[in-house]
């Protein structure tokens, strides 16, 4: 168990564990991009993978700016989404009713990087760390636009996953 008696040394815990995974979905976004039958949710993937890339590196400055090294902690939670990802991606089903399932597990993964983001940022506002707050605002605001984009693409992916059904 570790000991954590600032606010200071909160955030640097929540940055190390974002740092975590976002270098896990770096190894599991390759994955679900080739697990895709959707052309959309294929280049979906391939673009996220692009910007979480950039967000390990914009947590790499972050951790710069607060004095520490970026790496150092595993992020469990991510571990236990990128298995279900992995899950999805292996499950037995009609291309449509995989992509459906490999949508429902990418959004468990953004609404997992929002609320931990949005977390940090508290933290770094709350301590005046202005630079951190706006590097950690600006993959917020990314990691939001990604959920918009997925949740927008299921639409005519579970529409495809239900025409599945309907003919059963």
């Amino acid at each position: 168990m570790s000991s954590i008696n600032s606010l200071k040394a909160l955030l640097v815990e929540e940055v190390k564990d974002l740092y975590s995974a976002e270098t896990q979905l770096i190894k599991a976004l390759p994955k679900m991009a080739g697990a895709a039958a959707s052309a959309e949710l294929k280049q979906g993937f391939t673009d996220h993978l692009v910007q979480t890339k950039e967000h390990a590196v914009r947590l790499k400055r972050v951790a710069e700016i607060l004095g520490v090294e970026a790496k150092g902690k595993t992020c469990a939670a991510m571990k236990g989404l990128v298995k279900e990802g992995s899950e999805a991606i292996e499950t037995d089903a009609p291309p449509a009713i995989r992509d459906a399932n490999l949508i429902g597990a990418a959004q468990r993964v953004e609404h997992y990087e929002i609320a931990a983001y949005g977390t940090a940022r508290a933290f770094a506002e709350k301590l005046g760390e202005g630079d951190v707050v706006a590097l950690l605002q600006e993959t917020l605001d990314e990691e939001g636009d990604t959920n918009k984009k997925l949740t927008a693409l299921s639409s005519q992916v579970n529409e495809d996953a239900f025409a599945v059904n309907a003919a059963d």
